[in-house]
C-alpha cells in the first residue's frame, strides 16, 4: 500500500465517501433516472410507439385535475392508505404485545404471523382471489353453514363497491401485519424491565401502563413503521391488480394501479407519468412530517 493510499484509508471523511459511493450509484440508477424520465415524458405527449415527441408543459396535469377517474383514485388511495395503517397498527400493537408473553408454541405463532410477509404477494394476493371469488368463496359458503348468512345473503366480495374496498384493505392489512409487528416488537423488547417493575410497584393498571408508559417509549418506532406502510400503500399495486384490478368501475383504483393502467396498457406514457408523479410529494410530504414528529418524540 502506498503512502498516498494510506492516508485516504485514514481519512474518515474520504473513508466515509469512498464506502457510501456505492450506494449512492445504485439509488441514482435506480431511481434517479426513471423519476427525471417521469419528468421528462409528464411534460410530453409521448406514447408507446411513437415516433416523435413535443413539449406540451402541463397539461397532462391541467387534464388529470378535471378527471373523474383520477379524482376518485386520489381520493381512494388516501382511504386505502390511512384505513390500512391504522388497523396495522392497532393490530400489530397488539400482535407485538402478546408475543412478549411467554407461552407454549410461541415460536409457531411467529412463524404463522411472519408467512405472510415471507410469501410472495403475487401467490397470497391469488389465494385471496379464490378465498373470496364470488362462486367459490369459503367465506360465504362458512357463513352459510354457520347460520351467518341467510338464504337470500351472498356477498359478492369483489364486485360490490364496498366490499370491494374493504376486501383490498384487509389483505393489504394481512400483508403489512407481520412487517409493523416485528418492527413494533423489538421496539417493546427494547424497553428496560425496571421501567414496567416500577410502574407494577406503582399501581399502574393495564391501560395506564400502555398509554403513559409503553407507547410513549415506542411512538417514534411507531411512527418509523406507519412511515413504512404508507410508502407500501401509496406505491404497491399487486393487491389491486390481482383482486379487482381497480373494479368495480373504478371504485378500488388507486394513484399506482391507474398509472399502470394508464402508461402501460393504454399506451399513454405521458398521462401514466404524470399520474405517478403526483405521489412523489404526498410521500415526501408525509416521511418529513413522520420522521420530524419521531424525532421530537424520542428527543422528548
Amino acid at each position: 500500500m502506498t503512502k498516498h493510499t494510506q492516508s485516504l484509508a485514514d481519512n474518515e471523511r474520504w473513508l466515509g465517501r469512498v464506502m457510501i459511493a456505492p450506494a449512492i450509484v445504485y439509488i441514482v440508477a435506480l431511481v434517479g433516472f426513471p423519476f427525471f424520465l417521469a419528468l421528462f415524458y409528464s411534460v410530453s405527449n409521448i406514447t408507446v410507439g411513437s415516433t416523435e415527441t413535443s413539449f406540451i408543459g402541463l397539461e397532462n396535469f391541467r387534464h388529470l385535475l378535471h378527471n373523474r377517474t383520477f379524482l376518485r383514485a386520489l381520493r381512494n388511495t388516501f382511504v386505502f392508505a390511512f384505513v390500512s395503517q391504522a388497523l396495522v397498527l392497532v393490530l400489530a400493537k397488539t400482535l407485538a404485545l402478546s408475543l412478549l408473553k411467554d407461552f407454549r408454541g410461541k415460536w409457531v405463532v411467529r412463524l404463522l404471523i411472519l408467512l405472510p410477509w415471507v410469501a410472495p404477494i403475487s401467490l397470497g394476493s391469488i389465494g385471496w382471489l379464490w378465498i373470496l371469488d364470488s362462486v367459490y368463496s369459503v367465506i360465504n359458503w362458512t357463513g352459510r353453514a354457520l347460520g351467518i348468512f341467510g338464504p337470500a345473503t351472498w356477498p359478492i366480495w369483489l364486485g360490490q363497491p364496498t366490499l370491494a374496498m374493504a376486501s383490498i384493505i384487509t389483505v393489504h392489512v394481512w400483508r403489512l401485519l407481520p412487517l409493523a409487528t416485528v418492527i413494533l416488537l423489538g421496539g417493546l423488547t427494547s424497553i428496560p424491565q425496571d421501567i414496567h417493575d416500577a410502574a407494577a410497584v406503582d399501581g399502574a393498571g393495564f391501560w395506564r401502563h400502555n398509554f403513559q408508559i409503553t407507547i410513549p417509549l415506542v411512538l417514534p418506532i411507531m411512527l418509523v413503521a406507519m412511515l413504512f406502510g404508507v410508502v407500501f400503500a401509496f406505491t404497491d399495486m399487486i393487491v389491486i391488480y390481482v383482486l379487482t384490478r381497480g373494479g368495480p368501475y373504478d371504485t378500488t383504483q388507486v394513484l399506482a394501479s391507474l398509472a399502470f393502467f394508464t402508461g402501460i396498457d393504454g399506451g399513454d406514457l405521458a398521462a401514466g407519468a404524470a399520474i405517478a408523479l403526483f405521489l412523489f410529494p404526498v410521500l415526501a410530504v408525509s416521511a418529513i412530517l413522520m420522521l420530524r414528529l419521531a424525532r421530537r418524540t424520542e428527543v422528548t
